[in-house]
């Protein structure tokens, strides 16, 4: 018993938790030590207070995140300012932003776009080329052909087709995740890169430390790197009173010698091949990617791969084949992107919205947090205004209470406008998925929410005219028959405490 309490103690969750304590602790003595000169202390933070409401009302920042700072300022005057200070500004640690510019910057300069295939979208689809050229040109992904694309509509089909493209590596093995966690799924994923690493084959991982400090044991990158795989953790959390450790890799990317690729919501964890189910059926999506566009997610990694390396990788030597990416048949268009918390485009949200602004008969989505700010509540509102069918799924048995709740408190108005909500009642849906008019996709591990729109780093793929689009409608059409929609009635007549409870929560959301 003594053993495991001690274990507990001193787990990195614990150490974080008291040291943060400590600090509080330190900083409250520190005030009551000035208690002596509290009329000059009081007027010194009232003036704070003030100097940082009108600073956040200046910044050039979403209007909900400035509202509620404001509204929290005003509502504490005292401590107001300093909460700010300490707690506010959706802060990027300065080494992150530095390393972002100079990494981006590298691979920038050896990503090119083919300006035939903007002149052709140009031509044949002005919506098509507005949105290709925005992701160009702002995030600096280009878009490609010569790809060949599949559609995995649950996780255990994407985990089949990772084992077996795994097992054809030759040359080199990257992974990204949010979450790992041992377990059936991940156990068999390592199996295969264990083996990889004994042929020869350079294996790379990489993992959030947030996203795994619940799921794996204490110090398992030293445990990997005993194998043999290249380990890193990004962003490991460390005990700061100013709370910098938002900015989590939330990307999910697989690279198997540069010609072939994954992505979507599925993270290496056995909830997302339904194994265990603790919110139900777990539904989520994922593609592979075989040809030219799959270069893109290469140097995404790299890019992050080499943040902290005095010698950086030769990028060029990553280059897939060409032969093996000319004798790929054209399946539409495809465009793998990034998007980064460092910089002021959000490349995500402006992406789904440029879907919504451009879509002529139907914008269905999915997400497992509907979390909008009034950015994408009016260009969702406005679609169905239109007469737009715009249809949103999310689930019926949530994993955040507090975040389902939110998700709630934005049915009435869109309901009102003419949305169609559905909750999938089997389960979750932890899909992250955009399709409009036949024509166009969105698919990876953006969520409509704050954290990733403007904290997370995220990626996703836009498809045009691919297999993909058409494969993603049936999967969410079929889906729509285990759902159930919302009626602008039943959220109308629940009980005013809960209303109220969901009306602040969603006051609360940008800071969440």
């Amino acid at each position: 018993m003594f053993k495991k309490l001690m274990n507990i103690l001193t787990s990195k969750p614990a150490i974080v938790a008291m040291l943060i304590l400590v600090q509080l602790i330190v900083l409250g003595s520190v005030v009551f030590t000035l208690s002596e000169y509290f009329i000059t202390f009081y007027f010194f933070l009232l003036f704070l207070s003030v100097v940082m409401s009108i600073y956040v009302i200046n910044k050039d920042d979403n209007p909900n995140y400035k509202m509620t700072w404001v509204m929290c300022i005003m509502s504490f005057p005292v401590f107001g300012g300093l909460l700010y200070l300490l707690f506010g500004g959706k802060k990027v640690p300065k080494e992150l932003r530095v390393r972002d510019y100079f990494s981006q910057r590298d691979i920038s300069d050896i990503l090119g776009q083919e300006h035939r295939i903007l002149d052709d979208l140009k031509e044949h689809d002005p919506a098509a080329h507005k949105q290709a050229r925005y992701v160009w040109k702002n995030a600096h992904f280009p878009i490609y052909d010569h790809t060949e694309t599949a559609y995995f509509k649950v996780g255990e089909e994407k985990f089949t087709a990772l084992l077996q493209e795994l097992k054809q590596a030759k040359r080199y093995i990257f992974l990204e995740y949010f979450i790992i966690q041992e377990g059936k799924m991940w156990n068999a994923v390592l199996d295969i890169l264990k083996a990889k690493v004994q042929a020869g084959v350079d294996v790379r991982l990489m993992y959030d430390d947030a996203g795994c400090i619940f799921k794996l044991p204490k110090d398992y990158d030293k445990t990997l790197r005993a194998y043999g795989i290249k380990t890193k953790v990004f962003n490991p959390i460390e005990p700061r009173l100013a709370m910098q450790m938002n900015n989590r890799d939330h990307r999910k990317i697989v690279v198997i010698d540069g010609v072939v690729g994954f992505t979507g919501g599925i993270n290496l964890a056995d909830e997302y091949i339904n194994i265990n189910s603790p919110y139900g059926h777990w539904k989520d999506v994922g593609v592979m990617l075989k040809g030219a566009a799959v270069w893109n997610f290469t140097l995404m990694f790299l890019q992050f791969w080499n943040y902290d390396e005095k010698i950086k990788d030769d990028y060029l030597s990553y280059q897939p084949d060409p032969a093996f990416c000319e004798n790929m048949r054209n399946d539409g268009y495809v465009q793998p992107f990034s998007d980064s918390p460092t910089d002021s485009e959000h490349v995500g949200e402006y992406s789904h919205i440029n879907m919504i602004n451009g879509a002529n008969h139907y914008v269905y989505a999915q997400t497992p947090y509907l979390i909008i700010d009034n950015e994408m509540k009016t260009s969702l509102v406005l679609a169905a205004k239109n007469g737009i069918d715009v249809r949103i799924m999310v689930p019926h048995i949530p994993d955040k209470r507090y975040a389902f709740m939110i998700t709630r408190a934005n049915y009435e108005v869109l309901l009102k406008a003419g949305v169609k909500i559905y909750e999938y009642t089997p389960g979750f849906i932890h899909a992250k998925t955009f399709v409009t008019d036949d024509k166009m996709a969105i698919i990876g591990t953006i969520n409509m929410d704050y954290r990733s729109y403007y904290l997370h780093y995220e990626c996703g793929v836009w498809f045009y005219k691919s297999s993909v689009v058409n494969a993603l409608k049936l999967d969410y059409l079929d889906t729509l028959a285990k759902c159930h929609q919302v009626t602008l009635k039943e959220v109308q007549n629940v009980r005013l405490p809960v209303r109220m409870m969901r009306a602040i929560l969603n006051l609360l959301a940008p800071m969440m």
